[in-house]
């Protein structure tokens, strides 16, 4: 059975600590690559706090060598860490690195018609990061329901300036998110839960207190109690059923074990979804197409059980 922590936190980052002494992590050690969610420099809510990171930092800073990564979207890197204090992670030693600044490799995804046409560029230190980390805050999205730990890092690997390909409408973006996770799955996912986003997420959405922060070493489940606890079925979110079937984790709540909070159900929240949320539900390819991707997947290796 998967595994998941979870622990109240009543302030950004208070969680943290707690989750990270219940897991096992005595073999993070190297280099340590840091992926935080920005989107926007111009908007706090929708940003990762540095609270949560500054205390993954501080868990690290003996033992490994950190580096923060990200790529706004909308702004600068270099205005979202000045706006969002991540400034103060210096102190540690920490390097913050610009990704629209990295070097990248070519994937191709499934545009609108389902075939793998669209190329796009993917971060190379994130790729080849031995120890990611993926580091967030729960928050509504206007595709694919819910951007948690997963999203975080599919999207932020991508080259800014591609990113918006990889949107092909609801069917194809969630094959693709799943299959772009496959290739750099976090190894650490922690979700800092005290205010959420709710709404017109990922940027212009309102707050939501959770108050339950979430951690744990597969992604896939980490998500998928992070979902439930913001009231959604993470069944209903396509990219981690796709991944759950492929074989990367367990999406179905109850096939997890939920470590540090008991009854974990009756602590969540029902966020106000997207405006788009009931056409975002319409993201589930016939048999024959997903037939089709899931043969040319499983020749590549990707899948790692039956479908």
């Amino acid at each position: 059975m998967s595994r998941v922590y979870a622990t109240r936190c009543f302030h950004p980052g208070a969680g943290i600590p707690e989750l990270l002494n219940l897991m096992e992590l005595g073999g993070m050690s190297g280099e340590v690559v840091v992926k935080v969610n920005f989107v926007s420099a111009y908007e706090p809510l929708c940003a990762t706090p540095v609270e949560a990171v500054e205390e993954l930092v501080k868990f690290l800073s003996n033992r490994c060598r950190v580096i923060v990564a990200e790529a706004p979207t909308i702004g600068s890197f270099k205005d979202a860490v000045r706006r969002y204090g991540y400034e103060r992670l210096l102190e540690y030693g920490v390097e913050l690195f610009d990704l629209s600044g990295d070097d990248y490799e070519d994937f191709y995804v499934w545009g609108r018609s389902l075939k793998r046409d669209v190329r796009v560029r993917v971060s190379r230190t994130i790729l080849r990061s031995n120890w990611l980390v993926s580091v967030v805050r729960p928050k509504t999205h206007d595709a694919v329901i819910v951007t948690l730990t997963v999203k975080n890092v599919t999207v932020g690997a991508l080259e800014p300036g591609s990113r918006h390909r990889i949107h092909q409408g609801y069917r194809a973006m969630n094959v693709n998110l799943a299959y772009l996770a496959t290739q750099m799955m976090p190894k650490l996912s922690l979700v800092d839960g005290y205010i959420g986003m709710q709404g017109a997420g990922p940027t212009h959405g309102g707050p939501i207190v959770l108050g339950v922060s979430l951690g744990g070493r597969n992604a896939v489940s980490v998500d998928a109690v992070a979902a439930a606890m913001m009231g959604f079925n993470p069944l209903n979110v396509g990219y981690l059923y796709y991944l759950s079937k492929w074989g990367y984790g367990v999406a179905d709540p109850n096939g997890v074990e939920v470590v540090g909070l008991r009854d974990w159900r009756l602590y969540a929240k029902s966020f106000q979804p997207h405006p788009s949320f009931r056409r975002q539900l319409e993201w589930r390819l016939n048999s024959d197409e997903l037939a089709k991707i899931e043969r040319e997947l499983a020749d590549e290796g990707v899948i790692r059980e039956a479908s």
